[in-house]
């Protein structure tokens, strides 16, 4: 019985990847994500983030001391963020984007799978693999609305990058790899400002930032590699990634790990009551 047992997991597990099995796929990570950005918001108690900016403004007692004009940098809180809603966020992108996908955008969908590209996966990322980052900068003490903006915008070029290699790519015979190296560069100027402002904390400041981010860092910092690492073996056709379905699939594993992974790291750490 085990070995009968055994042998229909090994064959269901090696069923050839279809087009149709995909469409189920973004089904599932539709109903996933929806279901956690839910319980974020249900069970997350309520943490706000201030979101500040950054100015140069006339200091009155040195100016006065001094006889002359002298400038200083002034900060001020110009709007607070619930960083629950942060989290559910990414979810809520991703929902929408698999919901539509599998349905008013299916046959184009299907239609680009068979050329070897999905442009909805990296405008979706674009959006809440950028959300991602930017609740990973708020962890890391980073509230300047400036540094909050280029941080979005640096991922969302990485993930714009991942596009451009696609459509770059089209009826090529030899892989063109520049826009993947472009967006390899961009999206690692985030990971060194999270380090900047982490290891300001230690050196100038208390040092106090809670061991579960330095989790987050790591964790995190592995699994959005993995999607560059998945998109060259695409491109190089080694071993199940030749089959360019094997690697749409994966993306989907991979951003539906990465999504659950930081917000129940973030809520064990901040949101829990």
């Amino acid at each position: 019985m085990w070995y009968s047992f055994s042998m229909k997991s090994k064959k269901s597990t090696n069923k050839p990847i279809t087009i149709q099995s995909l469409i189920k796929w973004n089904k599932s990570m539709a109903v996933l994500h929806a279901v956690q950005a839910i319980a974020v918001i249900a069970l997350s108690k309520a943490v706000t983030w201030p979101i500040t900016t950054t100015f140069l403004s006339q200091d009155t007692l040195a100016t006065e001391i001094a006889g002359k004009p002298i400038l200083a940098m002034g900060t001020r809180t110009i709007f607070s963020v619930n960083l629950g809603y942060v989290v559910a966020s990414f979810f809520i992108v991703s929902a929408i984007a698999h919901t539509i996908i599998a349905t008013v955008y299916r046959k184009t969908y299907e239609s680009d799978l068979k050329k070897g590209i999905n442009k909805a996966r990296w405008i979706e990322y674009g959006i809440s693999a950028s959300i991602m980052m930017v609740a990973i900068g708020l962890l890391s003490g980073i509230s300047d609305l400036s540094t909050i903006v280029a941080i979005f915008a640096l991922d969302l070029i990485m993930n714009l990058m991942g596009l451009a290699m696609e459509l770059q790519n089209q009826g090529e015979k030899k892989v063109k790899w520049f826009t993947y190296k472009v967006g390899c560069l961009a999206g690692i100027v985030p990971w060194i400002i999270f380090a900047i402002y982490v290891t300001g904390s230690n050196v100038y400041g208390s040092g106090d930032i809670p061991t579960f981010v330095y989790f987050i860092f790591a964790s995190l910092f592995i699994l959005f590699n993995t999607f560059a690492i998945n998109m060259y073996l695409q491109y190089k056709k080694i071993g199940k990634w030749s089959n360019y379905l094997y690697g749409e699939r994966t993306y989907m594993i991979l951003s539906l790990v990465a999504k659950s992974l930081l917000a129940w790291q973030v809520f064990s750490g901040t949101l829990r009551p």
